[in-house]
């Protein structure tokens, strides 16, 4: 199932938006706190000090923003044990998933350039998308019962994940093929857990839509995104790789034992990939992120620079699934991830690059507002209708571990409590 919006729906939803960065004197009523009032006056940094200090979390950086200035910004807790320094608010973190989001920005540049289409089969572009197979079940003696796929793949259906590509992280039956597929070469590498656009499933998607952005465009996916995002809004911390300068920056993982203690990881070996995936894999810092949310927010640009077109900013932010439920996962590995409903009792459905929560949330983003987060425990959300980002970053493992979301939700509270008009 497709949603189909047209260019004068795409074109409402960003209205507002861009006739505000259009009209700098104009000031929407608690949201134009300075930084400073903010900061000191709601409570936020007591709650994230507190949440450092009781052990809950071991460092957390938040930032959150309106489409034109910073309101919030902290740091809390160390960057790893002993005789680490503090964490800044510039600190290194792997990101992981959250990577997905510059992956489907830089997809749709090359829709609006007209080198890619959203509705056209991807294997004319990438031919290893051609003639899928799906995994339609294991019959009585266990062995996996394989049938061409319906239709075939679409970009559209890669960036709503709706493309029939699982992660075994949340798939029980794509962990139990792929046991038989090492044993048995003649499987197929990789099945599809459904036809395309029929049901929306969390998985390697966005990996396949960065290889169709290296093929057209000619570029390594590093060198796409540093010439087309990340060098024109400044985002100078984020990438595959990270500087010796960065490193020193960065922030150490922890892992979540059984009985909540947290036992802190040896910073990762620096090493320079040679294939660059669009669904994971990239470091940034809170700032750099921030900038991205705050172009999107303010429709595609930011400080006289533009990555894209209000009408696809509203587009990629728009019900691309219809009535097919979406961000609900059951973990298969609680050592990697716990099950993951970040909103019980919403109803979410799937953007271009984004979940959509179809129902505000009690006391913080309002409905249509955007999120997705990466395995460490790394966060953002864009609330349009509320002129707010934020972007929440810790290096924890489990994914959705409980005390960080926990921090995760008070701090956007916080900051709506914040805003609130007197």
């Amino acid at each position: 199932m497709t949603a189909r919006f047209s260019r004068r729906d795409a074109l409402a939803k960003t209205a507002a938006v861009a006739a505000a960065n259009a009209m700098p004197g104009l000031c929407f009523p608690g949201l134009a706190a300075p930084l400073r009032a903010l900061s000191r006056g709601s409570g936020i940094d007591a709650v994230l000090q507190k949440s450092v200090a009781a052990a809950a979390v071991p460092g957390v950086v938040a930032m959150a923003a309106t489409a034109q200035s910073v309101i919030y910004r902290g740091a809390f807790g160390m960057r790893g044990m002993g005789a680490a320094p503090k964490l800044s608010v510039d600190s290194v973190f792997r990101i992981a998933s959250m990577v997905k989001l510059l992956t489907s920005v830089a997809a749709m540049q090359l829709v609006e350039g007209g080198k890619l289409e959203l509705d056209a089969p991807a294997e004319r572009i990438d031919p290893t998308l051609a003639s899928p197979w799906v995994l339609a079940g294991f019959d009585q003696k266990g062995t996996p019962q394989l049938r061409p796929a319906q239709k075939p793949i679409t970009l559209r259906n890669l960036l709503s994940h709706t493309s029939g590509f699982s992660y075994q992280l949340w798939d029980p039956n794509l962990v139990r093929y792929l046991k038989l597929s090492r044993k048995d070469p003649a499987l197929p590498r990789m099945p599809l857990t459904f036809d395309p656009g029929t049901k929306w499933a969390y998985g390697g998607s966005l990996d396949r839509v960065g290889r169709l952005v290296e093929i057209v465009s000619g570029e390594t996916l590093d060198r796409y995104f540093h010439d087309h995002i990340l060098a024109p809004l400044g985002m100078k911390d984020t990438g595959f790789t990270v500087t010796e300068e960065q490193r020193a920056r960065q922030a150490s993982l922890y892992l979540r034992k059984a009985d909540g203690a947290l036992v802190p990881q040896p910073i990762e070996k620096r090493t320079i990939p040679k294939v660059f995936s669009g669904g994971g894999g990239i470091y940034s810092t809170a700032p750099d992120y921030l900038t991205l949310l705050q172009a999107l927010l303010s429709g595609g640009s930011l400080a006289g620079k533009s990555i894209l077109r209000p009408e696809t900013v509203a587009l990629m932010s728009a019900n691309q699934i219809g009535n097919i439920e979406a961000g609900i996962m059951k973990t298969t590995n609680p050592a990697l991830s716990n099950d993951v409903d970040f909103f019980p009792g919403v109803r979410l459905r799937w953007g271009l690059g984004h979940m959509i929560n179809l129902d505000p949330v009690r006391e913080g983003r309002k409905a249509g507002s955007l999120t997705w987060a990466g395995l460490y425990n790394t966060y953002y959300w864009i609330d349009p209708a509320s002129d707010i980002a934020g972007v929440i970053m810790m290096q924890i493992l489990p994914f959705a571990d409980a005390r960080a979301l926990n921090v995760y939700r008070q701090f956007e509270q916080g900051i709506y409590r914040a805003l609130r008009p007197a």
